[in-house]
């Protein structure tokens, strides 16, 4: 067994205004997803998972196929690839959509589109984020250990002040968890930056009151470890959803709505752990420029080649 990497890149990065995923920001043109396979297939993992939209599926496989042809996984096989489309009418039979919706239903749904493809322990990440090696060993050490489990999942938590932009507050969920490690909640932040004082600050969603964040709390980048009964109940969850919310034109089924009623309603436990690694990514347009230094940074220091793979 080895674990399976499921990128979500269907998002068009609509505040970022352009096809964040396919955009080259390494020194040799390396995307941010060539960084997450590369610190992926080092880690262990075995499989990659894309899902994309229909409008740009073809041009991503041909893209992603040509670029890893050559590469190996740690134990000499074959880096394994497969491809699946987020697609708003990709439901369960029975339920009738509002015709006005535009927009899929969101990362829960997104993460159902690879149910009939994985069957081993896998590891969920934004296509557009950078997560840093460290991410991936401690993902990929948790899928391995739990390769005959079911009904345990983890977050893997980063601490604030490790994925603030420069370019403006963000929104980040900020995660509540017991003595043994086990998650609590996830509570959204929005508008965490540092304030003119110098402190950490964000708004909560639930009170409506800016409060000061700790540095070192540790919030959700949306990288999560599930094993695969993750998918009958995650389906069983957006039945529900839809029954109440099928003709509505915004509301969408998140991973962490999933993961929380889990583990209030169903007896699930979820494990935090938690990395030092410092995530970045191109929330904005402005955000750009910083990335390519990091990047290069990187490069510079020895921690990734570039280009990342030689043909």
């Amino acid at each position: 067994m080895k674990p399976t990497l499921l990128v979500l890149a269907a998002g068009m990065g609509s505040r970022y205004g352009g096809l964040k995923q396919m955009d080259g920001l390494g020194p040799s043109g390396e995307t941010i997803i060539d960084y997450s396979i590369y610190d992926a297939v080092h880690a262990g993992f075995g499989k990659v998972v894309y899902i994309v939209r229909e409008s740009f599926k073809a041009q991503m496989e041909e893209s992603v196929r040509k670029k890893y042809a050559h590469v190996k996984c740690a134990d000499g096989s074959p880096l394994e690839f497969d491809f699946v489309t987020q697609e708003l009418n990709k439901i369960p039979e029975g339920f009738v959509l509002n015709p006005e919706r535009q927009k899929p239903w969101g990362t829960a749904h997104a993460v159902l589109m690879a149910k009939d493809l994985i069957k081993e322990p896998f590891v969920v990440i934004n296509g557009d984020d950078f997560y840093g090696r460290q991410s991936f060993e401690i993902a990929s050490r948790w899928c391995y250990a739990h390769e005959n489990s079911k009904g345990v999942y983890a977050l893997v938590g980063f601490e604030v002040d490790n994925t603030l932009s420069e370019s403006g507050g963000v929104s980040r969920g900020i995660c509540t968890y017991d003595a043994a490690g086990k998650l609590i909640d996830v509570v959204e932040h929005h508008n965490v930056k540092i304030d003119d004082d110098g402190v950490l600050r964000a708004d909560n969603s639930e009170t409506g009151l800016r409060v000061e964040v700790r540095p070192k709390d540790l919030c959700s980048m949306n990288m999560w470890c599930f094993t695969p009964d993750f998918f009958g109940k995650a389906e069983e969850i957006f039945r529900s959803f839809l029954e109440h919310n099928s003709m509505d034109l915004k509301k969408e089924f998140y991973i962490p709505f999933v993961v929380d009623f889990l583990i209030k309603h169903d007896g699930q436990e979820c494990d935090v752990l938690n990395t030092s690694s410092r995530w970045f990514g191109v929330t904005f347009k402005e955000d750009r420029p910083t990335v390519v230094a990091k990047l290069a940074a990187l490069v510079k220091d020895g921690v990734y080649p570039s280009p990342l793979y030689a043909e």
